[in-house]
């Protein structure tokens, strides 16, 4: 029997290593797309390239844009990554951490993969539980695109094919998925997250991104494998 095929959004990081490894235990051939974007944590590329080794994806692809062209993000522009954030202000506001139209950028390069591969189904680690504000986290965002691509393609225009868009880490704390990840294998010390590393790959400890992760671990009981400068 053919495997169903899925494109997984693989950034390097703790979620999206999750989605891989649930998309593999579903049965899914997988097929993981990560994207050099002008990202100053570009050292998330290796971490993806770990990750989809370790997780066995079928096929891991490197895709290049240049989100710098348009800045307005402390992650593609020379903007201060803010540090030591008190909780409630991380739960308050978008951050000048979110990266301008990138989640709907990068499903539009998976939709594409997934026409080309006869994929109906594509994986993002989009969280609205610890998303830190972001607005393309939400699940109306992830419905109203699922709805447009089931309009744009070819693949659902002429042949009739449904794409759905999995979120399968939505509703989830982040203990809740590194305890599910756990559960199926995942190794999150081959993963970073954080939005300002060392060119060593070490995590600074002190972003948004950073102190999500150090909660979700501490909340899961598990012992944090990320090195930290």
């Amino acid at each position: 029997m053919t495997k169903k095929t899925a494109v997984i959004l693989l950034s390097g990081g703790l979620d999206s290593a999750t989605c891989l490894a649930m998309a593999r235990d579903q049965g899914f051939r997988t097929l993981a797309i990560s994207f050099r974007y002008g990202q100053r944590h570009a050292v998330e590329l290796a971490a993806s390239q770990r990750v989809a080794k370790a997780l066995g994806a079928d096929r891991h692809q490197i895709v290049d844009i240049d989100l710098r062209a348009f800045g307005g993000s402390a992650l593609t522009a020379d903007i201060d990554v803010p540090k030591d954030r008190p909780e409630a202000e991380l739960e308050s506001g978008v951050p000048i951490t979110y990266v301008p139209a990138r989640n709907t950028i990068f499903l539009s390069f998976a939709l594409a993969l997934a026409e080309v591969e006869d994929a109906a189904d594509i994986f993002i680690g989009v969280n609205a539980v610890d998303y830190s504000g972001y607005p393309d986290c939400r699940p109306e965002f992830v419905a109203a695109f699922e709805a447009m691509a089931n309009l744009a393609t070819k693949a659902s225009a002429v042949d009739g094919r449904k794409l759905t868009i999995h979120a399968p880490l939505m509703h989830l704390t982040k203990a809740d998925i590194i305890r599910t990840g756990r559960k199926l294998g995942v190794d999150y010390g081959l993963t970073i997250s954080c939005y300002d590393p060392t060119p060593a790959g070490e995590s600074c400890g002190h972003c948004d991104s950073c102190q999500l992760r150090k909660k979700g671990f501490a909340d899961a009981g598990v012992p944090d494998p990320t090195r930290y400068a």
